[in-house]
């Protein structure tokens, strides 16, 4: 093949990884809708999107413009620089870099975990609520 054929051929395409921050802001989108008790069909209604667009922010595969992260932090009622808290220090210094999430912070982006802490939080009688934390533990223990 000739180097003028080799510059023709468009290499294969190949779909774009989320950054380490664009997975993080869609790491904390995730987290606060569920804890909101949002489904994503119900937030892109707010945003007059569609719930596609919403998996694609929570996945980091579609960046969040900072017109629609104002929107975001409005509709969702938290600062902007919400979605940026307990973001990695080394992904500040290298923001084009994938982030590597540790067990534990894969644990409290899961549905399962948020969904938890928000009934959670449902329970109102504070006694209640520290009997079922104290026998969650004991379960962990066995």
């Amino acid at each position: 093949m000739t180097a003028a054929r080799k510059r023709a051929v468009k290499p294969k395409h190949r779909a774009r990884q989320a950054n380490g921050v664009d997975a993080h802001v869609g790491v904390r989108l995730r987290q606060i809708r569920t804890l909101r008790g949002i489904s994503q069909e119900q937030l892109a209604e707010m945003l007059g999107l569609t719930f596609q667009q919403v998996q694609k922010y929570e996945r980091g595969a579609n960046r969040v413009s900072a017109s629609r992260l104002f929107e975001l932090a409005r509709v969702l009622d938290v600062p902007i620089q919400w979605f940026f808290e307990e973001l990695d220090p080394k992904q500040r210094q290298r923001a084009s870099e994938r982030r590597s999430d540790t067990a534990s912070e894969e644990a409290m982006a899961r549905r399962e975990t948020l969904e938890l802490v928000r009934v959670y939080y449902q329970i109102e009688d504070p006694k209640l609520r520290r009997k079922l934390y104290e026998m969650a533990k004991a379960l962990a223990a066995q």
